[in-house]
């Protein structure tokens, strides 16, 4: 082991820091100078294309139509409103509950894997979700 040499001190050791000017307001972007975080936030959400619609898989289908779950205009929209607000969160795979009915859908690849109703979620464990949405 090397002996530590005590004629070694730190960096600014002792010292307390320096302030090399006054602290001054925010400088304002020049002419031609690139656009601030918040215009640039702005100008990419108004560019942002319109939510692709949901698609559902045949496990989906299939359940929907043993369960004898009907898809209205209404649950088909709040589902899709649902999935857009996971997805702003940042979420990948979802349990999104519609009144009485839940959805496990695959956010990033906007599909509905499976459909559960009131009497199906009994005995039911949902797996692999890592976020739950209540669609208003």
């Amino acid at each position: 082991m090397t002996p530590i040499d005590p004629s070694i001190r730190g960096v600014g050791a002792g010292r307390p820091a320096e302030r090399t000017g006054p602290a001054g307001p925010a400088r304002e972007a020049g002419p031609g100078a690139a656009p601030g975080f918040n215009a640039l936030l702005a100008s990419r959400l108004r560019e942002a294309p319109p939510a692709e619609p949901l698609r559902w898989s045949a496990h989906a289908r299939d359940r929907l139509a043993q369960r004898g779950i009907q898809i209205t205009p209404e649950v088909a929209d709040r589902l899709q409103e649902a999935v857009g607000r996971a997805a702003a969160k940042g979420a990948r795979e979802s349990l999104v509950m519609v009144d009485d009915t839940a959805f496990v859908v695959s956010v990033k690849n906007r599909v509905v894997i499976t459909a559960v109703d009131k009497e199906g979620m009994k005995n039911q464990v949902f797996t692999n979700i890592d976020s739950a949405v209540l669609a208003p």
